[in-house]
């Protein structure tokens, strides 16, 4: 995140330019917590980047102690007026914000595409942040995708990694793949002990927000897109990567 970005407009931008999708809610927020479930340590959990408290909301059947880090005061508030005063929230910068304990459970979902700077920040969690048993949990938007795949092949985007012109509104700076999300955790100490990706998709966002408003996807449907995507990670709608503290990097 940078200093010179206004994030209380970035909020405004998701709704005029219409990128916050059912499919993410409804769909992937649930596929991303079961995926997140088997690696969950007891004790409390930091959010870097909460939104509105959508996923924050899913977190609560787990968790009785969370703190958000959120940039945007107007997610904030957004969020505290859906939850009250369950969740600790910290307006802040990553790279400013002062915590005062360390997390067995960090989770950082679709937050780093958007960072100047995403090792430094990584870096952060694992020097600072992250306890000795802890758990960071990260997912990102995935460039493999078969739907970008098929987007490239129509001419809409350049390359799978390419920055379209609704994420760069969205304050995106990257699109990540599997391979260079571990590079640069890895560059940050950090140390991989599983990835994953989470859930088959071959749509994009808005075609499937249409489909769910039918009765042609079912849940099971829905359920043989997520395990099919456990088999082929690089296919998933997002990649995912559970990690624990590595070496420090000064």
């Amino acid at each position: 995140m940078s200093t010179k970005r206004n994030f209380d407009r970035e909020l405004d931008d998701t709704t005029s330019h219409r990128y916050a999708y059912n499919f993410d809610l409804d769909v992937m927020h649930k596929y991303m917590i079961r995926s997140f479930i088997p690696f969950f340590r007891e004790g409390n959990l930091l959010e870097l980047g909460s939104y509105k408290g959508d996923f924050t909301e899913r977190l609560l059947s787990f968790f009785e102690d969370i703190t958000c880090v959120e940039a945007s005061r107007e997610a904030i508030a957004a969020s505290e007026k859906r939850e009250g005063r369950k969740i600790r929230h910290i307006n802040a910068l990553f790279e400013e914000v002062r915590l005062s304990e360390v997390y067995n459970n960090i989770v950082i979902t679709h937050v780093l595409e958007h960072l100047d700077d995403p090792v430094h920040v990584l870096g952060r969690i694992n020097n600072e942040w992250l306890s000795e048993a802890g758990r960071l949990f990260i997912t990102c938007p995935n460039a493999n995708a078969p739907s970008r795949q098929i987007a490239v092949k129509m001419g809409l985007i350049s390359h799978n990694t390419a920055v379209t012109v609704a994420e760069a509104a969205h304050g995106h700076k990257r699109t990540y793949s599997l391979d260079t999300l571990e590079c640069d955790v890895r560059k940050a100490g950090l140390k991989i002990v599983h990835r994953s990706g989470i859930f088959f998709k071959a749509l994009a966002n808005f075609q499937w927000d249409r489909l769910l408003e039918t009765d042609i996807i079912s849940e099971s449907y829905l359920d043989g897109c997520y395990e099919l995507g456990q088999h082929y990670p690089d296919l998933c709608s997002s990649i995912f990567l559970v990690c624990e503290k590595g070496n420090h990097n000064e």
